[in-house]
């Protein structure tokens, strides 16, 4: 080997030639993808009541982040929507949620423990309030509501803190003038179709599979919401500013709209996080969020409307680090 160096050349260009094979060795290390690079581990997502649309989400989104993320193990946890799922999460009880974005300005309006910790990963879809009631029924606005039973939506859901704004706004007061069902949309159609309830309150996005399936059972119609009803809980709280006039469009449910749309109000629904979850995780998650909306939507529809150039507008939560670097890889 090197027989026209001398002694000391040879050396020489021994230790050159090793440390070129150590520097070679570290650049095809740092170049090749490794699993070491992948995120693994458990995580746990908080979704909302069987037969709603968290539920019915979070468990497609699992099967496609056990394709993307495969040596991440996902446990799902139902939950009453989005003031419970928001605890959980701030309190370490859950990684991931979703959860309207009013909830999530009133959690931290409201300074709740870990409310300071949230972080947003994505702009989801639009929840749009529906207040279900019979065909024929004399309620034809919520101050109709009166000496009704109502179902409200669980304590801890995103539906029973809409219902109670709009209650209070029309002049109704929810624990005197009603009477109040504390239930989910996992029971309020069967309970409407016994007679047990005049109307209820859901906060969901469109269609909703069990108000769908209840408007072919029996015939329904939805109430609208006047958008000065609207502008009165506008100027309630400035956690209330997250809620926008929307019209459900007539096809929502076909059964119970008769071709017509029907004035609501709508509100944002946001996959949050906190701050101590790993930035890696937190991008392969929302990669996966954003990439598997099209199969997702064709069972669930409102996710087909997660919109990749509005995704990264959070707000009230600031945007998490791992989040942000996922919507920086996809500018153009």
């Amino acid at each position: 080997m090197f027989p026209s160096l001398s002694r000391f050349g040879r050396r020489r260009a021994l230790q050159v030639s090793t440390a070129l094979l150590v520097l070679l060795g570290l650049l095809v290390w740092w170049l090749s993808p490794t699993d070491d690079a992948q995120p693994r581990g458990p995580i746990t997502f908080s979704t909302g009541l069987p037969n709603g649309v968290y539920q019915r989400y979070g468990v497609l989104l699992r099967d496609a982040l056990h394709r993307d993320l495969p040596q991440v193990d996902i446990e799902l946890r139902n939950s009453e929507g989005s003031q419970e799922n928001l605890a959980r999460v701030a309190m370490g009880e859950a990684d991931f949620t979703i959860a309207t974005a009013d909830a999530v300005a009133k959690y931290r309006e409201d300074g709740k423990p870990g409310a300071d910790r949230l972080r947003g990963c994505a702009r989801l879809y639009d929840d749009y309030v529906q207040l279900v009631v019979p065909r024929g029924s004399p309620v034809k606005k919520i101050g109709d509501l009166r000496g009704r039973a109502v179902g409200v939506g669980q304590l801890g859901s995103g539906v029973r803190l809409v219902a109670d704004r709009l209650l209070t706004a029309a002049g109704v007061d929810p624990a005197e003038d009603i009477r109040s069902v504390p239930a989910g949309i996992d029971t309020v159609p069967e309970l409407l179709e016994r007679g047990e309830l005049d109307a209820f309150f859901w906060s969901g996005g469109l269609p909703t599979a069990a108000i769908e399936k209840l408007s072919k059972r029996i015939p329904i119609q939805l109430v609208p919401l006047e958008s000065e009803l609207i502008e009165e809980v506008h100027s309630t709280s400035s956690t209330t500013s997250y809620y926008r006039l929307a019209v459900m469009p007539p096809d929502a449910y076909a059964e119970a709209q008769g071709g017509l749309g029907v004035p609501t109000m709508a509100v944002a629904n946001l996959l949050v996080t906190t701050d101590r979850m790993d930035p890696a995780m937190v991008e392969g998650f929302t990669r996966t969020v954003i990439d598997s909306r099209g199969r997702i939507g064709d069972t669930v529809h409102p996710a087909q409307l997660v919109d990749l150039r509005t995704a990264l507008y959070t707000d009230p939560l600031p945007l998490h680090e791992g989040a942000r670097r996922y919507y920086r890889s996809e500018k153009p």
